[in-house]
């Protein structure tokens, strides 16, 4: 007798799952505009270190950690709809606070714009992957998750192409080095950064244009009920949480996945920069950024169609050990060929966010609304491992190549020595789940 596979999504609720599926793109966007943010503040702001740049990272993904347990209460006292809305509103005024912040030509100001962001974003991720996990059969539950996920991507790009073209190549401090930029009179210097902080601010304000728009269709737009379990008390949420190692250890994979993947992101271009110093070369940073985020995309694609054959948790290891060679090549290899690994990076992690929320959320009822919020909190990751990699890099100074690690090795290409055991951390989840669910 045959079974027929139940369907990633039914026809039902398809219309409804393309909708949730739009808001994966519509943080993507923010994710990856922002990512370049850490160099062009560097650029404008070159009192800075690299360390204090990196907590442009600091404030967008630690708003994750703040605001991802109150969204999980918000949405399980009143609806996913209700959240989704409250986090729009959040990112709408984060995005437009940067008018202000680019007024008062104060570092501290953008800081505070980017964390009210991540405020309405920690309400979109803690609210949409588990409504996309419930919209249809608890067997296609991951897949379905990595196929919105992979929409995600296609967002990032979006942001990466926006900070090049309307940021980093506007920017009138980086058409100065280092030594001419410092030698401005103060007029000049007060006027090149007017302008850069400006630049810096519009894409932002556009984009909280565009969440408006998203915003008012949601409104008007029917959402459909969720097959929940019924409710049990908060305590016996947490209880039940506490006790599942699986999902525990899923909350750690998750903040080190997130860690690395903002690294690997963040730092390719002083990654890059450094490879044009050391070999004078003229390598632009964010086409080799945008390759990184067209081979995470065809990686998410791959994945989600092989996992209709092999177990997730295989695949989540298997692509975590991929990640740690590549890792490695980023670390040991110079030039071109250590770029390159640099890039292929991204197409191992391209399965694990998704991967890892839906096994460490698998056969969860209604604890997997709180569930989500500490797999959302780990996002915290991506704002603590940046500024670790960042101080790193502040060893030997404010360059990239100050001191060589084992006589060969310049700081810049050691740093990323972090996300390779990060990944490390990742590929050991998928293999203790997967061995047992054999078991």
């Amino acid at each position: 007798m045959s079974t027929k596979k139940a369907p990633i999504v039914s026809k039902e609720l398809l219309f409804p799952f393309i909708i949730i599926t739009s808001l994966f793109a519509l943080w993507g966007i923010a994710n990856d505009l922002t990512n370049p943010m850490v160099s062009a503040f560097k650029k404008v702001m070159p009192e800075l270190s690299n360390m204090e740049a990196s907590l442009v990272q600091f404030a967008f993904y630690f708003g994750y950690f703040f605001m991802a347990l109150p969204a999980a209460l918000f949405i399980r006292k009143y609806s996913y709809k209700s959240g989704i809305i409250l986090g729009l509103s959040l990112y709408a005024i984060g995005a437009f606070l940067f008018y202000p912040a680019a007024a008062n030509e104060t570092f501290t100001y953008f800081l505070i714009s980017l964390w009210v962001i991540t405020c309405g974003l920690a309400f979109l991720e803690t609210t949409s992957n588990p409504l996309i996990l419930a919209l249809g059969d608890k067997e296609t539950a991951t897949q379905r998750l990595n196929l919105a996920q992979a929409f995600n991507p296609i967002g990032s790009l979006s942001g990466m192409i926006i900070a090049q073209v309307f940021v980093i190549s506007a920017l009138r401090s980086d058409d100065y080095t280092e030594e001419a930029y410092k030698a401005l009179t103060s007029e000049e210097l007060a006027a090149v950064r007017e302008n850069d902080l400006g630049i810096i601010s519009v894409p932002y304000i556009g984009l909280g244009i565009l969440v408006l728009v998203i915003m008012a269709i949601i409104i008007f737009t029917k959402m459909p009920k969720t097959a929940d379990e019924d409710k049990m008390s908060l305590s016996e949420s947490f209880k039940k949480l506490f006790a599942n190692s699986n999902y525990k250890f899923g909350v750690v994979a998750q903040a080190f996945y997130v860690g690395a993947q903002i690294m690997c992101w963040t730092y390719i271009f002083q990654y890059v920069d450094n490879i044009n110093e050391t070999f004078d070369m003229e390598l632009t940073a964010t086409y080799f950024n945008v390759a990184a985020m067209i081979s995470f995309l065809i990686g998410r694609w791959i994945g989600t169609a092989l996992m209709r054959t092999i177990n997730p948790s295989k695949m989540l290891m298997l692509f975590g050990i991929g990640g740690v060679v590549c890792c490695a090549g980023a670390v040991l290899l110079s030039g071109m060929a250590g770029l390159v690994s640099l890039v292929a990076v991204s197409v191992f992690m391209s399965i694990m966010f998704p991967t890892i929320y839906g096994i460490a959320l698998k056969d969860m009822g209604d604890e997997a609304k709180i569930g989500s919020a500490g797999l959302v909190m780990a996002i915290v990751g991506g704002a603590l491992m940046p500024v670790l990699q960042g101080s790193i890099l502040d060893w030997g100074g404010s360059g990239f190549s100050d001191v060589k690690i084992l006589g060969f090795i310049p700081e810049v290409n050691f740093s990323f020595i972090l996300p390779l055991v990060c990944l490390a951390v990742v590929a050991f989840y998928g293999y203790s789940t997967f061995k047992k669910q054999t078991n």
